[in-house]
């Protein structure tokens, strides 16, 4: 089995976060997968990104603001 590090992104409302996640690829059909701690943490900052929790997300991941831009 190996594995490689690989950011994800969540964007909910006004926020983005990166959160980085391990993939593991192994040999059989269902691979590159996450495991199960990196797939509950995509979660919890989707959640928390949900609720205007920002604090918590910013602990679990990089969290950015989207301004729209005015052309």
């Amino acid at each position: 089995m190996t594995t490689r590090h690989q950011t994800k992104l969540v964007h909910e409302g006004a926020y983005v976060a990166e959160v980085d996640v391990e993939l593991m690829q192994t040999d059989t059909g269902w691979s590159p997968y996450l495991s199960l701690d990196d797939a509950y943490r995509l979660d919890d900052v989707r959640d928390a990104l949900r609720r205007g929790d920002v604090k918590t997300a910013v602990r679990l991941a990089r969290v950015f603001v989207l301004t729209p831009v005015a052309v």
